[in-house]
């Protein structure tokens, strides 16, 4: 039996500045520029042409500021000042790499191959894990190809696609377990007797190298300590991530990255700038506030048309250029809390004093959302005199010492880092270990606390540390 009623329900629905001023606020300052510049040539009631240019018989620029309200003039005065005239100014950049997949698929695209098995390596490469590993079995690719990319190939053919992707940089990538990523990279050196014996550690004794068992290795091998002392020396020094590589390095191509924030003292006291870049200062074109003050009582059809279209974009300019402010307002004040709230550690980067921070600390000192802070934070950067850093950085969750103060994850991974530094490698730390030796140091942490920065920090269990 069917049953009619009438249910109240609250909903929010944001405005159209608030829809444009959410999507600007999560660009950096680069891609900021390029938005502007597309906006100039969607819309061709804006201009950035400067005031006074050009000959004085052609249609000049002329200040929203300069256009009298009327019926078809939104009452809102859209020049935007927040940019300025003044010329570009100077500013540092640093580079990023690219990112992991964008370095193979170039280097895929070098390669003498069909379309076909460019189609094949693409999907292995778009396979791989962070760390640059094929976790998936040959039969489950084959699989994933036909059904997911449409392509019937055996496993003859895919293997034969892995093994091209096996010789690309960083070395080891396209590995399916720890052991053949090693001998990947031993493979592509020079055959000394390290290396030679290395390749038969971990070939034919693995199992008992990835457990430390020493001597049983020189006993089944016939060599020396000397000679297992090297090849160890070999394999240690060996990426077992080549999938990180890329991202965490600084060389070759790279993009350009602008800091969107440059920290500066004055006087004694840190302040902060937005560089301006080339963004442009956005102006109305006279042809269509002409247009507006020609029509004015009007009854022709094609008029209103004309007039229709105008106003159309006049709005559409007003919240684009609402929202360039809103974004300018939100990043400053965002900004200004993480200075704030870091004060002690922006004066000289000392980490010790990098106090922990999470995204509701700023959201409760600005009175915005969390998910606002969030698209601040995300893929922004400043620059400070102890170098340039990511937005991100500054944020991190904290524990309390034995003296009931709070400190950062940052400091506790500094002091687990130096730990490990310390030891003996002879015989190295284990994590019951590494927890009495925090705690004398004067941090309360657990021991699965210290697997998980163990784990972050890349610093492998105790039997992987020892050495010889």
């Amino acid at each position: 039996m069917l049953k009619q009623g009438l249910e109240l329900k609250q909903t929010q629905k944001l405005s159209p500045i608030q829809i444009q001023t959410i999507k600007l606020i999560e660009l950096p300052i680069q891609e900021l520029e390029q938005r502007v510049r597309s906006v100039l040539e969607e819309n061709p009631v804006l201009d950035d042409t400067p005031s006074g240019s050009g000959d004085d018989d052609s249609p000049k620029d002329v200040s929203l500021d300069e256009l009298k309200e009327d019926d078809y003039i939104p009452s809102y005065r859209l020049k935007v000042r927040n940019w300025g005239n003044d010329a570009r100014p100077e500013y540092n950049t640093f580079s990023v790499k690219d990112s992991f997949t964008q370095s193979l698929e170039r280097q895929l695209g070098y390669r003498n191959l069909t379309q076909r098995q460019r189609e094949i390596g693409s999907f292995i490469i778009g396979s791989l894990d962070d760390k640059g590993y094929l976790r998936r079995d040959i039969d489950s690719l084959v699989d994933d190809l036909a059904f997911r990319a449409g392509i019937e190939a055996g496993p003859e053919e895919v293997l034969e696609m892995l093994a091209v992707i096996q010789e690309f940089e960083p070395t080891g990538v396209g590995a399916r377990d720890l052991r053949e990523c090693l001998l990947l990279q031993l493979d592509a050196m020079d055959q000394t007797t390290d290396v030679v014996n290395a390749e038969r550690i971990l070939e034919e004794e693995f199992a008992e190298f990835s457990n430390r068992h020493f001597q049983k290795i020189m006993s089944r091998l016939g060599l020396s300590e000397e000679q297992l002392k090297s090849a160890m020396d070999r394999i240690v020094r060996l990426n077992p991530s080549p999938g990180g590589q890329v991202d965490d390095s600084y060389e070759s191509e790279t993009q350009q990255i602008v800091p969107d924030f440059v920290l500066d003292q004055e006087d004694g006291k840190l302040v902060f700038t937005m560089p301006r870049c080339s963004i442009p200062e956005l102006r109305i074109n006279r042809r269509y506030a002409e247009m507006l003050e020609q029509s004015k009582g009007s009854s022709e059809r094609a008029q209103k048309e004309a007039v229709a279209f105008v106003k159309q974009k006049l709005d559409s300019a007003k919240w684009f250029i609402e929202a360039l402010k809103q974004r300018q307002n939100t990043l400053q004040k965002t900004m200004q809390a993480i200075l704030d709230y870091q004060y002690e550690y922006f004066l000289d980067g000392d980490e010790s004093k990098l106090k922990p921070m999470v995204l509701k600390d700023i959201a409760e000192k600005t009175g915005f959302d969390i998910s606002t802070i969030s698209r601040v934070v995300n893929s922004k950067y400043i620059e400070t005199h102890f170098g340039i850093f990511p937005l991100k950085y500054f944020f991190s969750e904290g524990m309390e010492n034995q003296e009931g103060e709070e400190v950062s994850t940052r400091e506790l991974k500094n002091a687990l880092q130096a730990c490990v530094d310390a030891e003996d490698k002879k015989k190295p730390l284990t994590d019951e270990q590494l927890v009495e030796e925090m705690t004398r140091r004067g941090y309360k942490v657990a021991r699965r606390t210290i697997a998980k920065y163990r784990g972050q920090l890349g610093i492998p269990l105790a039997r992987w540390r020892k050495e010889l």
